[in-house]
């Protein structure tokens, strides 16, 4: 690929896209409005069906857009990822293979570089299809708020920019795309929120499963141990291991207490079981923090969680 190139984009096309294939049009239209070198990198995580065959046709007489096909499904995170690998630009845009902004917003967020790392599109003003959606989407990002100690408006939107160093220092995997924003600001990133207009084919019509729900939870209760415990794991499975091992311990020594100075015997006691469960437990996963923290101390020389912003002299 050409040195050139000013602006990558990246379309992970997934499980949800848009069928008619118009959308990957109308991006290279607003990308060729900005007066940029670019390339639109489309990677179709499996089989897309007839989108596959317009994006391939597309190609041919669009020299700007290249085509990614994994072999199977893989995830929207590796999707990006395995963009990124193919890109060449300094400034990498990931876009939605389905409505969710305007496509001529996209400039908004590239601008937006100016004064930061990470530009992240929140769709305004929204509208949603159903006082449920509202809902959903206002606990999530509670949740987020609470856990992560950050606010944000929009994660679920995928339009994103940011300068490449960003991606190039976290790796992306499993559904960790969703929450980029949360990671980037750990490594000392700047990220920035931007306005952009909503396209009017936004439309979600289905309905999440709990499964769905379930997935979602954990994946923040796991962005939640990368940010805060990565380095420090001992801070993590110490504390829980230690409040385990503290209940157990005061109910050993009340079960000991009754045996000794009253008389109560310890056969059929389910205190005695539990109080040991909980000691055993707790030792054990001290333990495992302790061994966690010997892991990171072995390999801290290889270890990096920060990013320098500037160098003078």
């Amino acid at each position: 690929m050409s040195s050139a190139v000013e602006v990558s984009a990246i379309i992970p096309v997934s499980k949800r896209y848009d069928r008619q294939g118009t959308l990957v049009e109308k991006y290279l239209a607003s990308l060729q409005s900005l007066g940029r070198s670019f390339e639109l990198i489309c990677v179709l995580d499996g089989d897309c069906g007839e989108f596959e065959n317009h994006v391939l046709a597309l190609s041919e007489t669009e020299r700007s857009l290249k085509v990614i096909r994994l072999a199977k499904t893989f995830g929207e995170a590796t999707a990006i990822a395995a963009g990124y690998e193919y890109a060449s630009g300094e400034t990498i845009v990931t876009l939605p293979a389905y409505y969710q902004i305007e496509p001529g917003e996209i400039d908004k967020l590239i601008d937006k570089l100016d004064d930061c790392d990470l530009a992240i599109a929140v769709r305004w003003p929204r509208v949603t299809s159903s006082r449920f959606e509202n809902w959903r989407r206002e606990a999530f990002h509670w949740l987020v708020a609470k856990v992560g100690h950050e606010k944000f408006t929009d994660l679920g939107c995928g339009a994103r920019a940011m300068r490449r160093i960003v991606l190039q220092e976290i790796p992306l995997y499993a559904e960790q795309h969703r929450l980029l924003p949360l990671l980037a600001l750990r490594r000392g990133f700047h990220v920035r929120e931007v306005k952009v207009r909503q396209s009017a084919e936004d439309r979600f019509e289905g309905r999440y499963g709990a499964r769905t729900y379930l997935r979602r939870m954990l994946d923040i209760l796991g962005i939640v141990f990368l940010v805060r415990f990565t380095k420090k794991p001992l801070r993590f499975f110490g504390m829980i291991g230690s409040v385990m091992f503290l209940l157990g311990a005061i109910f050993l020594v009340y079960v000991i207490i009754d045996r000794v100075f009253f008389g109560v015997g310890l056969a059929d006691r389910p205190a005695l079981l539990l109080s040991s469960l909980l000691v055993v437990l707790g030792l054990q996963l001290f333990a495992l923090g302790l061994l966690g923290e010997l892991i990171i101390f072995t390999h801290a020389q290889d270890l990096k969680e920060y990013t320098i912003e500037k160098i003078v002299n």
